[in-house]
């Protein structure tokens, strides 16, 4: 369909449906669950005509991102997907893609890291990943995951950025689950995504130097200008966001997306889908006259600072949920907060709330139990900031063996 329309769409259809509307010019495909879908769907588009594009199915994810890469390099727009452990396989390619000033867009299926081996969400495997020089976006429904493809080839392409960018979806919660969404017109997203142009490229009527060796006098140089394109791309995507509701109606307040925060006491961050069970919960909670908001980061990179210490500058306490832990210290995401807070001379009690594990589910009540914590730890605050929610039993590394010869 080239016209706009309504479509019942999991959030990895979504997905298909924002690459087709972007006319990537090479799909580097490689399945893992849950992504799996995504190339699917693509390779049918491929199939049926209404993509126009290269399909190549490679044989790994360090082989996906290299053919990604090669692409780019002369001047292609490409598109590739992979989740957990097919990133982490992606790693040294990860570097090489930022390194290169390639705008590659990859959907990245959140799925947590074995061992144990689990195919279920968790967010540790892109938030492993924030120093590879990705811009990395988490998003909450279908609708934002669709708008994010198209969003992520505007910002990535822009001759400031020409950064790559890691869109995230939350493995099954997300991925699997449909949910009706708007399908812009081909025309509509053609007048908004121009043909992608670039000097960054090999070109034989205009030679350049790439993929080359730096030494140690003009390495960092390199490293400084590839964090200034990151900081630009903040700007670059807060216009982008406006651009797009502009032409299409919708728009997700670029960097971050305040709800019910202005005069809240009580403020929850979250990334991806689980903030729509958080925003359920903040309504509840309003309805009983508790003044609690709700912050979603979008953007883990460029990391939203001044963003995030306006937004809960009048707050008692925050709270970070995040679907992470960094073993031996606290959250990812929590660290980021906590040093954004620190520099802006803000003094909020900030709590880590770790949750969701290898899929586990946070419910409402779960989520109401943090907003009362907030509120017991702005009176008195606890020894211990991380707190791992619905957490069973602490257990010993000998009961390990134990319960893996039981079966349990």
């Amino acid at each position: 369909m080239t016209h706009a329309h309504k479509a019942f769409a999991s959030g990895n259809e979504a997905v298909a449906m924002g690459v087709r509307l972007a006319r990537p010019h090479v799909i580097a495909a490689y399945p893992i669950t849950p992504q799996t879908t995504v190339v699917e769907r693509l390779a049918e588009m491929v199939e049926d005509g209404s993509l126009r594009c290269e399909y190549l199915h490679v044989e790994s994810e360090h082989s996906a991102l290299s053919a990604a890469m090669g692409a780019s390099a002369v001047g292609a727009r490409t598109f590739t997907a992979t989740s957990s452990q097919g990133l982490l396989y992606m790693v040294e390619c990860l570097h090489y893609a930022s390194g290169g000033r390639f705008p590659i867009v990859m959907m990245n299926a959140n799925r947590a890291l074995a061992l144990p081996w689990n195919i279920y969400n968790d967010q540790r495997d892109s938030l492993s990943q924030l120093d590879s020089g990705w811009i990395q976006i988490y998003v909450e429904d279908a609708q934002e995951a669709l708008d994010m493809i198209i969003q992520a080839y505007a910002i990535a392409e822009h001759p400031r950025v020409l950064t790559p960018v890691m869109v995230n979806l939350d493995g099954f919660v997300l991925t699997h689950t449909y949910e009706l969404v708007d399908v812009p017109s081909q025309q509509s997203v053609d007048e908004f995504l121009p043909p992608f142009q670039t000097s960054n490229k090999m070109d034989l009527d205009a030679p350049t130097n790439m993929g080359f060796t730096a030494t140690p006098a003009d390495y960092m140089e390199f490293k400084y200008q590839q964090h200034r394109a990151m900081v630009d791309a903040a700007e670059v995507i807060v216009n982008t966001d406006r651009a797009f509701g502009t032409n299409f109606g919708r728009n997700y307040g670029g960097l971050v997306d305040s709800y019910r925060s202005g005069d809240a006491e009580f403020i929850l961050l979250t990334l991806g889908s689980v903030t729509g069970t958080a925003r359920v919960v903040v309504d509840q909670l309003r309805a009983e006259g508790h003044r609690v908001g709700l912050v979603k980061i979008r953007y883990m990179r460029p990391f939203p600072a001044r963003e995030l210490a306006a937004l809960t500058r009048r707050a008692k306490a925050v709270g970070v949920l995040e679907k992470n832990i960094s073993p031996g210290y606290e959250g990812t995401v929590f660290t980021n907060v906590n040093s954004a807070l620190a520099q802006a001379g803000s003094s909020p009690l900030v709590l880590n709330f770790v949750a969701g594990l290898g899929g586990r589910d946070i419910a409402k009540a779960d989520i109401a139990r943090m907003f009362e914590q907030l509120a017991a730890g702005a009176e008195n605050p606890p020894d211990e900031r991380v707190i791992f929610v619905t957490l069973q039993v602490a257990v010993a590394p000998e009961a390990l063996v134990r319960y893996a010869d039981e079966g349990l």
